[in-house]
C-alpha cells in the first residue's frame, strides 16, 4: 500500500483500502476524504478503523 503526505504534513494511508468495524469485523470500502475513525458501522453502530 502506498503511503504519502497527508494534510498538515502528516502521513496518510492513501485512497484505497477498507474500513473495518472494531466490534463485529464488518468491512466497507474506504471513502476518500472521510476518515474511517469518523464512520460508524452500518451493522452494529460501532466505530470503524482503517485496515492496513
Amino acid at each position: 500500500m502506498a503511503f504519502g503526505r497527508g494534510r498538515m504534513g502528516n502521513f496518510a494511508m492513501g485512497p484505497g483500502g477498507n474500513c473495518t468495524c472494531i466490534k463485529c469485523g464488518s468491512k466497507i470500502p474506504h471513502t476518500r476524504g472521510m476518515p474511517c475513525t469518523e464512520m460508524l458501522c452500518p451493522k452494529c453502530g460501532s466505530p470503524m478503523t482503517r485496515e492496513r
